[in-house]
C-alpha cells in the first residue's frame, strides 16, 4: 500500500469519521455531548484494557524483549521536553511557565492516539509487538517530571511546594495506575486470563474506540476558538514537533529492535501529546502556565493531525528506518 493509499484508507476508517463527525457536531453548535460519568468510563475501559492486553503479552514474550525498548521510550519521554522547551523560549518567545507546561504535553503521550495508531495497524495488515502498551505506560510520566524541573529552574518564583503534588500526579495519577496496574494484571495472569476475559476486553474495543474519538471530535470543535489566541507560532509547532518527535521514535524504535508496527507505535508515541494526564498536573506544578496554550497546541492541532496524516507518515517513517538500519 502507498502513503498516499495508506492516507485514504485512514481518513476513511470508522474511528476518524466518527472524530470528524464530533468537529461537525460542535461547528453547528449541536446539543450532542457524552455525559461526564460516560466519558470517564469509556476512559477507564480504554485505558484498563491496553494494559491489561499489554501484560498478557509481556507474559508471553519476556522481560528480555521488552527492556530495551522501553529504556528508549523513557529516554525519548525524558529528551523531548528539553528541545520544545528550548525551541518554545527562543525563538518562541513565550514565558517559562507557558514552554514548560507545553513542553510537557508534547514530552508526554496520548492513549487515543496509540489506541488509533493500533487500529490503524491492524487494518493496515502491519503486525506489532502485543506489549507495545508498555511503552505508552512508561512514557508518561518523564515528560513531565522533566517540564516541572525546567520550570523550576528557570523561575525562581514558581511554588517549592508543587513539586510533591506534581510527583503524585504524575506516578500515581488515574492513567498510570489503569495501565501500569493492568499491565502487573495481564502479566500474572497471562494468556489463560485473556481468554477467560475476551468478551469484554477485546470484542467491543474497538467500538468503544470509535465513541471516544467522536467524544473526543467534540472536545476537539470547541476548542477550534482557542488556536487564535496560540498564535502562528504554536500552529507551525503543533505540526512541526510530532514530525520531529516521530522522526526520532521510529530511529528509537527500530534501534531497540522492534519490527516495522512496533517501530511505528513507537514514533506514534513520541509524536503525540498528552491531554488528560499532563493538564492536571501543569495545573497543580505550575498554576502560572496558561492551559488554553497547551489544550489548543496539543489537542486542537498535534492531535487531529496525528490520527489523520501522521499514523500513515509514521509507518512510512518506520519502513524508512527499517531499510536503513538493516541494509
Amino acid at each position: 500500500m502507498s502513503f498516499t493509499e495508506a492516507l485514504s484508507a485512514n481518513l476513511l476508517s470508522p474511528p476518524i469519521l466518527f472524530f470528524a463527525l464530533g468537529i461537525i457536531a460542535a461547528l453547528v453548535k449541536s446539543d450532542l455531548r457524552f455525559p461526564e460519568q460516560f466519558y470517564s468510563a469509556l476512559t477507564i475501559y480504554l485505558l484498563t484494557a491496553i494494559g491489561f492486553k499489554g501484560g498478557v503479552a509481556v507474559s508471553e514474550a519476556g522481560f528480555d524483549r521488552v527492556w530495551l525498548p522501553a529504556l528508549a521510550g523513557i529516554a525519548l519521554s525524558t529528551t523531548i521536553p528539553l528541545w520544545c522547551y528550548a525551541v518554545l523560549r527562543r525563538p518562541g518567545g513565550l514565558p517559562i511557565a507557558d514552554a514548560a507546561s507545553i513542553a510537557a504535553h508534547f514530552g508526554s503521550v496520548s492513549a487515543v492516539t496509540f489506541i488509533t495508531a493500533v487500529n490503524y495497524l491492524k487494518q493496515a495488515g502491519v503486525p506489532s509487538e502485543g506489549y507495545a502498551s508498555a511503552f505508552l505506560a512508561v512514557m508518561e510520566s518523564p515528560a513531565i517530571i522533566a517540564a516541572v524541573l525546567l520550570a523550576r529552574k528557570g523561575s525562581p518564583e514558581t511554588s517549592q511546594s508543587s513539586l510533591k503534588p506534581a510527583l503524585h500526579d504524575a506516578f500515581l495519577g488515574r492513567s498510570v495506575i489503569l495501565l501500569i496496574g493492568g499491565l502487573l494484571v495481564g502479566w500474572i495472569s497471562g494468556p489463560a486470563g485473556l481468554r477467560s476475559a475476551e468478551g469484554f476486553f477485546v470484542s467491543p474495543f474497538f467500538g468503544v474506540i470509535a465513541l471516544f474519538l467522536l467524544e473526543m471530535g467534540i472536545v476537539t470543535g470547541r476548542r477550534l476558538g482557542d488556536l487564535r489566541r496560540a498564535g502562528p507560532f504554536l500552529l507551525l509547532f503543533g505540526i512541526a514537533a510530532p514530525l520531529i518527535n516521530g522522526c526520532l521514535g521510529a530511529v528509537a524504535g527500530t534501534a531497540a529492535g522492534l519490527s516495522i508496527g512496533g517501530s511505528m507505535l513507537m514514533a506514534t508515541l513520541a509524536a503525540s501529546a498528552s491531554y488528560i494526564a499532563a493538564p492536571a498536573a501543569m495545573r497543580v506544578a505550575i498554576p502560572e502556565a496558561r492551559p488554553t496554550l497547551s489544550l489548543a497546541t496539543a489537542l486542537g492541532i498535534a492531535f487531529p493531525f496525528n490520527i489523520s496524516v501522521g499514523l500513515p507518515l509514521y509507518l512510512e517513517l518506520a519502513r524508512r528506518c527499517h531499510s536503513l538500519f538493516h541494509s
